[in-house]
């Protein structure tokens, strides 16, 4: 299961007319982070973050900001190109875990630069977004904390649960929650308390990111199956080359000799991964994952009921409805 990426659409200003002007400033920010004395740094960041995403982290955060009735959108700004910061860093290092070769359609960094300087980059962005984060009050720092400590809990977690025969659904939970989820959860946390919503409010956005994070990875686990690569920009079947616990593998697994055999293989050749995407298919798995999917969308989209009306909540719920709509 690698972590959830966007796809390779050229960078625009994400969030309609809505929130265009703060997306693009957090571009702008992001652009002025990435800047080094080191040449080869700024070279190997830009590489990644230039190819694309739709920035969905800062983009929930900001949502989320706005919604609880934030006024002035500059530290958010800050915040939300810290969070894409981290997030750029971890693809960078999972890139270098997984020898990944593809990202966001093209060659990875580290095909492109090498392990050395691809890992070092990725220090230099996790480095970037505490500079960032720094000048803000000590909860903030240690909620972002926090979550790079759970990002790197899961990334141990998933190279010890790799290629496992009995790896539980309720461990793929867990990995997913700490690798992806937790940086959504920080987010839309972070961004309610910088709008000086109540506690409880805070708490409950907070259950929102959350929510949206962990249907975000399921989404990405069915692409992995059932995706088009011209449309998702890495080929199918990444999770079951690399080893890497995918919801629709754990379920499928028990149910299919022939899935646990290439399971088990250190390096499955092509035609293997084929008839392995061809035994989950068959399994009838993906509707399960599906259901699990939806189930997290509507969480979240129940969570934003402490929220007043406004376009903002609107657009929050109307992101959720589009990853909702993806799992068919």
């Amino acid at each position: 299961m690698k972590s959830a990426s966007t796809s390779s659409a050229a960078p625009r200003p994400a969030g309609g007319d809505l929130l265009a002007a703060e997306m693009a400033a957090v571009e702008r920010r992001i652009d002025e982070a990435i800047r080094s004395r080191e040449s080869r740094l700024s070279e190997i960041a830009l590489y990644l973050i230039g190819a694309g995403g739709k920035r969905i982290r800062p983009l929930v955060a900001m949502s989320v900001f706005r919604a609880c009735g934030g006024d002035d959108p500059r530290d958010m700004v800050d915040l939300g190109a810290a969070l894409e910061l981290i997030h750029s860093a971890t693809l960078l290092h999972d890139d270098i875990i997984d020898a990944g070769e593809i990202r966001r359609g093209r060659a990875s960094a580290y095909l492109r630069y090498g392990a050395a300087d691809t890992l070092v980059a990725g220090d230099f962005l996790f480095s970037k977004a505490f500079e960032i984060c720094g000048r803000f009050d000590e909860t903030i720092v240690a909620w972002a904390s926090r979550a790079c400590i759970a990002l790197t809990e899961g990334e141990i977690m998933q190279g010890r649960l790799r290629r496992s025969p009995t790896v539980s659904v309720d461990e793929y939970d867990e990995i997913i929650r700490r690798k992806t989820a937790c940086l959504f959860e920080a987010g839309a946390r972070i961004a309610a308390r910088v709008a000086r919503a109540q506690r409880a409010i805070v708490e409950e956005l907070a259950r929102c990111g959350e929510s949206i994070g962990m249907a975000f990875q399921l989404v990405d686990d069915l692409l992995d199956v059932v995706g088009d690569s011209s449309q998702t920009g890495k080929p199918v079947g990444i999770d079951l080359r690399d080893g890497n616990p995918s919801l629709p593998i754990v379920l499928a697994l028990p149910t299919s000799p022939v899935l646990a055999r290439i399971w088990q293989q250190p390096e499955p050749s092509d035609e293997q991964v084929v008839l392995g995407l061809r035994e989950i298919r068959a399994s009838g798995v993906l509707d399960r994952v599906r259901d699990e999917a939806v189930a997290h969308t509507l969480h979240a989209a129940h969570a934003l009921a402490s929220l007043p009306d406004s376009p903002y909540r609107d657009f929050l719920e109307s992101l959720i409805g589009e990853l909702r709509d993806r799992v068919f």
